[in-house]
């Protein structure tokens, strides 16, 4: 599926299909965090159930107003003790599926929010 953003200077998701994302017209076939500061690094998680403690303080550190988990292809919600850095530093959070994740991200974005998104990019 294609991605149209509203504004072209900001770095945003392009695209998305099964086991990949477009960042800026790049395809990326494995887990990222993307945000609306300039922030692009892989996230090293492969899998839903891999995700722990040290990947949403990662997240955390980074001091976003808002993060949004694309828990891949189908809604999962991360366990309330894996995001109490979020919570500690009264981070918004909010979790959907890795396709709604990057249009939410698009549309924050594009209203000049301090949006990170967190994308799990699972394996077909």
């Amino acid at each position: 599926m294609k991605l149209q953003p509203d504004k072209s200077d900001l770095q945003s998701i392009s695209g998305y299909g099964p086991g990949w994302v477009a960042v800026n017209g790049e395809r990326i076939e494995h887990s990222l965090v993307v945000g609306a500061r300039g922030e692009r690094f892989d996230w090293n998680c492969a899998r839903f159930e891999d995700l722990s403690v040290a990947h949403f303080e990662q997240l955390a550190a980074l001091k976003p107003e808002l993060l949004i988990f694309g828990s891949g292809a189908r809604l999962r919600f991360a366990p309330p003790a894996l995001q109490r850095a979020l919570m500690q530093a009264r981070i918004g959070f909010e979790t959907m599926d890795t396709l709604a994740a990057c249009r939410t991200y698009n549309i924050l974005a594009g209203e000049g929010r301090q949006v990170l998104a967190a994308l799990l990019i699972e394996a077909p």
